[in-house]
């Protein structure tokens, strides 16, 4: 397995800097008439495919290669994915290398963000709250009911990233609800993204992107509150040893 600094070397800064505005005119453009189209193409799955292949235009346009790891790990039917969090562009990479039935489990602060909220929207984004316990409540109960609808969702459950490269602690409320639905959680590992689109980094550079599917995590036969923690640190602990960062659950 290669790690990050294998991957990708340091970008040369007076290089990064074209490269950056390049990057972030395409993505705009591409962004801008993406929602356009969403806002009057009928139908979920017409809206998520749209924008799988407009991630796929944007990655391949800035130059960002990606390869899908072991596909054929995800199962036919409804399931939860869980990935590491390392860079803005997880999300982009995420859309671009799963199937289109897949929907995105996302912290409720995007929910203010102009146009971006939009999109999220018609794609059926779920926008969860991870602060009030009240409003966390109702996010949880609105998503059990869609897995209901035989809804496969990602989520990343370390909830934000760092400057710092490393795995943060895990949230459990993806487990929560897959243990809930009774869905399998099929971990992800992404290794690339940081050196792509640094965290707090205003410079951006293409690298190679590797998304790689893990053996899914069949739920134990136990009480939720059994169930739950052990689910979540088998997820961790198969992405820890996949994404090619150090260990940081205690946050230092």
């Amino acid at each position: 397995m290669l790690g990050a600094e294998d991957l990708n070397p340091r970008p040369p800064v007076l290089l990064a800097l074209p490269y950056t505005l390049y990057a972030a005119t395409v993505f705009l453009v591409l962004s801008l008439a993406v929602l356009v189209a969403l806002l009057v193409l009928p139908g979920l799955e017409r809206r998520r495919a749209l924008v799988r292949a407009g991630a796929r235009l944007a990655l391949a346009l800035m130059g960002q290669r990606f390869q899908l790891k072991h596909a054929e790990r995800l199962p036919a039917g409804p399931c939860v994915v869980v990935a590491n969090h390392t860079s803005y562009l997880d999300g982009v990479v995420m859309t671009a290398a799963l199937p289109a039935r897949f929907g995105f489990v996302i912290k409720r602060e995007m929910d203010a963000v102009p146009l971006a909220n939009l999109l999220l929207r018609r794609i059926g984004a779920q926008f969860v709250d991870r602060g009030r316990t009240q409003r966390s409540a109702r996010d949880a109960r609105r998503l059990l009911k869609s897995a209901h609808g035989a809804a496969s969702m990602v989520f990343f459950p370390e909830g934000t990233f760092g400057s710092k490269p490393g795995l943060l602690h895990f949230h459990a409320g993806a487990f929560v609800f897959a243990v809930r639905a009774a869905l399998p959680v099929v971990p992800v590992a992404l290794r690339g993204t940081r050196r792509a689109l640094a965290p707090g980094g205003a410079l951006a550079w293409p690298v190679r992107i590797e998304i790689e599917i893990l053996d899914a995590i069949a739920l134990p036969t136990a009480e939720a509150d059994v169930a739950v923690p052990a689910v979540r640190d088998a997820a961790r602990a198969a992405i820890l040893a996949r994404c090619g960062e150090p260990d940081r659950a205690d946050g230092v």
